[in-house]
């Protein structure tokens, strides 16, 4: 078994976005959360004006822009659209990740494949530099489909030039491990609320990616 860990050749490691580059364990808790607070309407109507369109937005078959009216309706005011400004710039990131990924940017690639909308990615990834350090970035957005298919990691093999078995994609979500596993990719599971660094880095080691603690 150890021939093996010694033998294997990692070249990729994908992070999800919320979850695990953040603190929050999902897009909408935070833009939902901003927006609730922002304006004082209660959570679960802010959370009922929009959650019918949050497949729709993660597969990019429409937009913040194109149904914000209609969420406005549900709500029972007209709300500035330029609160989603503050709802993406909000997201709390987790730095001790951030950093992880800079570290292990030193022996392989670093990269995303996240369940979002462009909207707010587009947003996040100038905000927060996010192309300086993760190469690719995917979006379910952009690709038109989401974790619990192939089409969004065979993208991300694909943009990454690597195999199945040279990447590694840790996600705060069980379910959203399973394709990627099906596929031949290394899994890892992040506990989103115990944010165990030191087991992440055993568990990345233990795949062959090792961790500078220099």
């Amino acid at each position: 078994m150890r021939d093996d860990v010694e033998n294997r050749v990692i070249r990729t490691i994908f992070f999800d976005y919320d979850g695990v580059l953040t603190t929050d364990k999902s897009g909408s808790a935070t833009t939902f959360g901003y927006l609730s607070e922002t304006t004082g309407i209660a959570l679960p109507t802010i959370a009922a004006a929009f959650d019918p369109h949050q497949v729709d937005l993660l597969m990019g078959r429409t937009s913040y822009a194109r149904i914000w009216r209609q969420a406005c309706e549900v709500i029972g005011k007209p709300l500035d659209i330029g609160l989603l400004a503050g709802a993406f710039g909000s997201t709390p990131t987790n730095q001790a990740m951030f950093s992880l990924a800079k570290r292990l940017r030193g022996n392989v690639s670093v990269g995303i494949i996240t369940d979002n909308n462009k909207e707010r990615m587009d947003y996040l990834r100038e905000r927060q530099g996010l192309d300086s350090l993760f190469d690719p970035i995917v979006v379910s957005a952009e690709v038109g489909d989401g974790k619990r298919n192939p089409a969004i990691f065979l993208q991300a093999l694909d943009r990454a030039g690597a195999k199945p078995d040279e990447c590694i994609f840790i996600d705060n979500s069980e379910g959203n491990l399973v394709t990627a596993r099906a596929l031949g990719m290394h899994v890892i599971f992040h506990d989103d609320e115990r944010n165990d660094m030191e087991a992440l880095m055993a568990a990345l080691e233990s795949l062959g990616a090792g961790v500078d603690h220099g």
